[in-house]
């Protein structure tokens, strides 16, 4: 693991060796995860593609320490062009902003972003804000664009209630592994995930699990996306799981409508079958053909 200092917060990072293809592939992580979660499929595309797996700012290993605190000033300065100097500090689009300087320091200069969940609508606020360096994003179990108040409303109060109750002895209470593999899911996946997914979850910056949950579900944010999607140059498409019940396939579909790719039929959209919310671990083979099969089709561009 290496880290760079963004903002003034180490940004925890691995980068694969570069290959004879020119753009590299960037994974971004959802919420209360981390950049670990993509290893499966790594392993499987690196031979092929450069990449770049990273923990966002609160989350994994990026985590902001005390000395850190000072991050509100230089960001706000920071986004003066490129968002609003006066937004909240876990908006989808100041990720995205970290993510462009991230791969300016790295040197990145031409990425396809695969983003999971939350990760997916950061995805798609960086392709916005840095078309010249993303040429195109692949959201994986990522979808939305409809405000629905009630729904809406009782996600985010579970959420908080989540986030406050995350003592780190849970850590050590037994089969919580086993709890945590079987969340979200299709089929249980290995119990060292469910391991992992434990210590994300209580590890996670409490002022990062909160504000990026209140502010990606916002009123504003939830129907500011289908607008970003819509503006979009570059290629989009949508990796959906068959049986995600948080992230629906029909609502994969209805943020995917539009962008110029899905035309009548959804010609944007994969659905995997047997798949819940973590597509990358259930099915990484199938995610990592997907994957390959869309980069085929723009590398002679």
């Amino acid at each position: 693991m290496a880290s760079i200092n963004i903002l003034g917060t180490a940004h925890a990072y691995e980068l694969t060796a570069p290959t004879a293809k020119s753009d590299v592939l960037v994974f971004i992580h959802g919420w209360l995860l981390s950049r670990r979660y993509w290893q499966p499929l790594i392993e499987l595309l690196a031979p092929s593609y450069q990449c770049l797996g990273y923990d966002l700012r609160g989350f994994g290993d990026s985590q902001i320490g005390q000395k850190n605190q000072n991050v509100v000033g230089s960001l706000e300065k920071s986004l003066v062009e490129t968002v609003n100097a006066k937004a909240a500090l876990y908006t989808p689009a100041v990720y995205a902003n970290e993510l462009g300087l991230l791969l300016k320091e790295l040197n990145i200069s031409s990425a396809w972003l695969v983003g999971h969940s939350l990760g997916g609508t950061i995805a798609l606020w960086a392709a916005e804000q840095f078309p010249e360096s993303v040429k195109g994003v692949i959201c994986v179990n990522a979808g939305g664009g409809i405000y629905l108040k009630e729904a809406f409303e009782q996600f985010r109060s579970v959420g908080q209630q989540l986030v406050k109750f995350r003592p780190r002895i849970l850590r050590y209470l037994p089969w919580i592994d086993l709890v945590f593999a079987r969340d979200s899911v299709a089929c249980p996946v290995a119990r060292s995930w469910g391991r992992q997914r434990v210590i994300d979850f209580v590890m996670a910056h409490p002022q990062a699990a909160l504000g990026t949950l209140l502010e990606s579900t916002t009123e504003a944010e939830v129907n500011t996306l289908p607008k970003i999607v819509s503006q979009l140059q570059q290629p989009v498409y949508f990796i959906a799981g068959a049986n995600d019940k948080v992230m629906e396939p029909k609502y994969v579909r209805h943020l995917a409508s539009f962008h110029p790719l899905f035309e009548c039929c959804g010609n944007n959209v994969i659905e995997i079958p047997d798949c819940g919310h973590l597509a990358m671990l259930e099915q990484p083979n199938v995610v990592a053909k997907e994957v390959s099969s869309i980069l085929t089709r723009y590398e002679s561009e």
